[in-house]
């Protein structure tokens, strides 16, 4: 999976319909092979980049589950953790 797109589920806040549109858009990017279309295909893009947003965002508000919302910003720390280890310079 492309590692843009972010888990938007069980947040506190919940996620923002940015949040969910940006998605959306890396989505369609990895699906197309476009970082930006050229016109002829500029109105396909934008329309499948509408459709997967209402897909989402109706998705995540369907979803229900029994665990606490997780932090942000304690998810930001953590993924930033795990980068610093990640590539951290090899000796």
């Amino acid at each position: 999976m492309c590692r843009n797109i972010k888990t938007l589920f069980n947040f506190a806040p919940p996620a923002t319909e940015e949040e969910i549109r940006a998605a959306a858009l890396q989505f369609v990017r990895k699906l197309s092979g476009f970082h930006s279309p050229s016109q002829a295909n500029q109105a396909a893009f934008d329309q499948a980049i509408d459709a997967v947003t209402v897909a989402a965002g109706t998705l995540i508000a369907a979803l229900v589950t029994t665990a606490d919302p997780r932090d942000r910003v304690v998810e930001a720390q953590r993924a930033k953790a795990r980068n610093a280890v990640r590539f951290q310079p090899r000796p």
